[in-house]
Order: structure tokens, then C-alpha cells, then sequence
């Protein structure tokens, strides 16, 4: 029966419980003037132009073969008579394979474009900054708070719970 008590109070307790927010502004009793360095890293730009293979699509002389040995087939089907006709016709593809081959592989070399690249740089700088450290105690502890300038009081924020 006691615990059941006992687990009223508490649960009763913590409905009721509430807290208190509030400022206090206290005495600062002491400032000190620091001055520390402060280095940033400044991002800048370098680009420059460059030479680079044009991106097109690189023809290995296939379509070039096949239509050489097309045609020269054909002429030297025309050109051999008899017996000989068919050793023409296929000495005139063999060539025309050849000659094809070479002058597309000859046209399809990729030319050269200029292009703009960049890169991101950092470059540093260095900067000595005065800062203030005030001093102040709250309840028995020292508590410490940087300004741009002396301060009189430094504000804490006090939260009471009940």
C-alpha cells in the first residue's frame, strides 16, 4: 500500500511540476584585452585555355572498307573478261577494301579545340583581432564571455525548476 502512495506522490508531483525562466545581468569584475591572430582561407580562381582532342566519334575505317571493297568489286568485275573475271572482281574488292580503309581512317583523325579550365585556390590571410575577456562569478563559479569591447555586466540565463 506504501508504494502505491509513494507512486501518487511522485506522479502528482510531476504534473505539477513547473519552471521559471529568467535574465540576471552580473558585475563583471575584471576585463582583459587579448589580441589573437585570425587566418582565413581566401578561395580564388586560376584558369587558364588548353588544347584538347576534339570529342568526336573516332570512325576505325569499317564503313570506309566496306564501300571501298563494294566498289572495287564492281569495277573489277567490268574490267576482267572470261576466266579472269572473277579473280578481277575479287582482286578490285581486296583494293578497294584497302584504298577505302586508308582514306577513311584518314579523315576520321580528331582535330584539336580549346578549351577554358579552372581550379579553385585558396589563398591566405592573416589579420590580428582585439577582443575583450570579461570576467564574472555567478554562484561560486567563474564564468567568462568575449566581447568586441569591456562590458559592466554579462547577462546568464537563470531556469528554476519546481
Amino acid at each position: 500500500m506504501k508504494k502505491i502512495a509513494f507512486a501518487s506522490m511522485m506522479l502528482a508531483a510531476s504534473v505539477w511540476a513547473q519552471s521559471m525562466t529568467f535574465t540576471k545581468y552580473v558585475p563583471v569584475y575584471k576585463s582583459v584585452e587579448v589580441q589573437r591572430e585570425v587566418v582565413r582561407e581566401m578561395p580564388y580562381k586560376e584558369c587558364w585555355r588548353e588544347e584538347v582532342p576534339e570529342n568526336s566519334t573516332v570512325d576505325d575505317g569499317t564503313v570506309g572498307a566496306v564501300i571501298g571493297g563494294a566498289a572495287g568489286g564492281i569495277i573489277g568485275h567490268q574490267i576482267g573478261g572470261g576466266s579472269g573475271k572473277t579473280a578481277a572482281t575479287i582482286g578490285g574488292a581486296v583494293i578497294g577494301t584497302l584504298i577505302g580503309k586508308n582514306l577513311a581512317e584518314r579523315h576520321a583523325r580528331p582535330g584539336y579545340r580549346i578549351v577554358k579550365r579552372c581550379r579553385t585556390k585558396y589563398k591566405e590571410e592573416r589579420d590580428f583581432v582585439t577582443e575583450y575577456k570579461n570576467y564574472a562569478r555567478v554562484m561560486g563559479r567563474t564564468i567568462v564571455k568575449y566581447s568586441d569591447r569591456p562590458l559592466r555586466k554579462i547577462p546568464v540565463t537563470v531556469t528554476i525548476e519546481y
